[in-house]
């Protein structure tokens, strides 16, 4: 594994004239660049059916970092790395022409034969193209292969496991690295380190101190120019299945026995594998969808989402999902870990947040005051940082507590350098680093426990659709879901970090 700073590959980019490339990947790589922590012996192969010269290609690079970037003293520099293969994706001629201009590129560039192949693209051409990388001779190096892909994996376990056996037909499980650009976030992976590195919390980390778990990923945004895809795909399978279930797993892991990708996704497996697998009539108790209608946002109307663009008039797609996940080992016993993602929501966030158990013994039950429970909210976006809740005593004479908060905020310490969730991801990969990138095992245990509240919700129609108001936090059952445990969900909009 080569973990040296600057890092020497070809980067191929399947799909370059997209909208991922251009919004995420090209300012990454360049802010990568920046940093020095891509060495100048670098080249990028954009690859896309669409005519461009290498000019125009570096034009639209220059266009993009510039678009996404305030300051760029070195972008020339940096564009005259990228060239252009106009590609078709089925064609063995066209692979043997890219092959021809990556071995000039790599000897030119001396990058010692190592290659990245990133997959851009929509997911049915992923095994297409991995299958013809290696027979058309793409893969043979004498350095290092891997391969980036973007969710989803797989509409199901069934194709999920037919896109694996394509892939792996061409790369070893080491060297595919599945995205989930939840996991390049600072603050998700601050959950590792606030557990195990704070003395404070791990004993605490168990059914005996927690009573109950909230994740949250809301957004404003509806579907959008994305209704076919959304259409066969649901929030369940766009956001439960890969970035809610991963958040849980890492607020459950066992602490690894080192900090290595082996270790921590070892650990994460063992809590997939604990999931209480919920079916039939169970999950209309464990689990509320809902799908969004008209409503109002900053003064502005929006449409129902059966009113979206590509979207069937009596859609029964969900674009909320609430769900109650237990965990059946010995530290998570009896503890639910709640969670809910939807689109068109009052606001966007996303958060966590760890409720402690009440104390035995309410002394102040004696003034006729309630106590509120002591929180740990870890906020991941739009702002970044960590906010604890306690009670503490009132200025004044008497005894009366209040709540106090505790802020800690990754922009108001360290500004503006938080990188960029595919900044770190894409330099994760350059090194060898999978940690934060999806494990096989990983992918097939949560499709196998989504699956099952596929199967029943697609052959239910829902007939309360749509079910929340555009602008709001969601249907009433996701309340329900809660009330009937005797909690309610934490509303994200005040316990954001002060000052950010």
């Amino acid at each position: 594994m080569n973990q040296n700073d600057n890092q020497t590959a070809l980067i191929m980019i399947f799909g370059a004239t997209g909208d991922l490339a251009k919004r995420k990947l090209f300012p990454s790589l360049y802010r990568l660049f920046e940093k020095n922590k891509l060495s100048d012996k670098f080249a990028v192969i954009g690859v896309a059916r669409r005519p461009l010269t290498n000019e125009e290609f570096q034009q639209s690079i220059k266009d993009s970092v510039e678009s996404a970037i305030e300051k760029e003293d070195r972008i020339e520099e940096f564009a005259s790395h990228f060239y252009y293969h106009s590609h078709d994706v089925t064609d063995s001629d066209s692979y043997a022409a890219l092959k021809n201009m990556a071995n000039e590129l790599d000897n030119r560039y001396e990058l010692n034969g190592n290659r990245i192949f990133y997959l851009a693209m929509a997911p049915e051409f992923f095994g297409p193209i991995a299958l013809h990388l290696k027979s058309d001779g793409l893969t043979d190096v004498t350095g290092f292969k891997r391969l980036v892909i973007e969710k989803p994996f797989g509409h199901d376990l069934e194709s999920a496991k037919e896109l694996n056996n394509q892939i792996r037909t061409a790369f070893s499980e080491d060297e595919v690295y599945r995205i989930d650009h939840y996991l390049g976030k600072e603050m998700v992976q601050n959950i590792e380190v606030i557990r195990f590195a704070n003395a404070i919390f791990e004993p605490l980390w168990n059914n005996r101190f927690i009573s109950n778990i909230q994740v949250t990923s809301s957004e404003t945004l509806g579907v959008e120019e994305r209704g076919r895809y959304y259409e066969k795909s649901g929030a369940l399978r766009d956001m439960v299945q890969n970035h809610m279930i991963q958040m849980v797993a890492l607020l459950a892991m066992e602490p690894p026995i080192r900090l290595n990708t082996e270790e921590i996704r070892s650990e994460k497996v063992k809590v997939l594998r604990a999931l209480r697998p919920i079916e039939g009539e169970e999950i209309h108790k464990y689990f509320a969808r809902g799908q969004y209608g008209e409503g109002t946002l900053n003064n502005q109307s929006l449409p129902a989402y059966r009113q979206e663009t590509m979207v069937d008039p009596s859609s029964n797609t969900e674009t909320f999902v609430a769900g109650k996940l237990m965990i059946d080992n010995f530290r998570w016993a009896g503890v639910p870990f709640y969670i809910r993602t939807g689109k068109r929501m009052e606001t966007k966030s996303t958060k966590i947040v760890i409720q402690f158990k009440d104390i035995p013994m309410n002394l102040y039950y004696q003034t006729e005051q309630q106590l509120k429970p002591n929180l740990l909210v870890i906020h991941i976006q739009p702002e970044e940082g960590i906010t604890l809740h306690l009670n503490a005593k009132r200025a004044g004479t008497g005894m009366e507590a209040t709540p106090i908060k505790l802020n800690y905020a990754n922009k108001g310490i360290d500004g503006l350098n938080t990188p960029e969730a595919y900044e770190k991801l894409l330099y994760d990969c350059m090194r060898g680093d999978a940690t934060n990138f999806t494990h096989w095992d990983e992918v097939a245990l949560s499709w196998s426990f989504t699956d099952k509240i596929s199967a029943v919700w697609e052959n239910t129609k829902d007939e309360s659709f749509p079910n929340y108001a555009s602008g709001t936090m969601g249907p009433k059952a996701a309340d329900e879901l809660l009330e009937q445990d005797g909690f309610f969900w934490w509303p994200v909009t005040n316990l954001d970090v002060d000052n950010c």
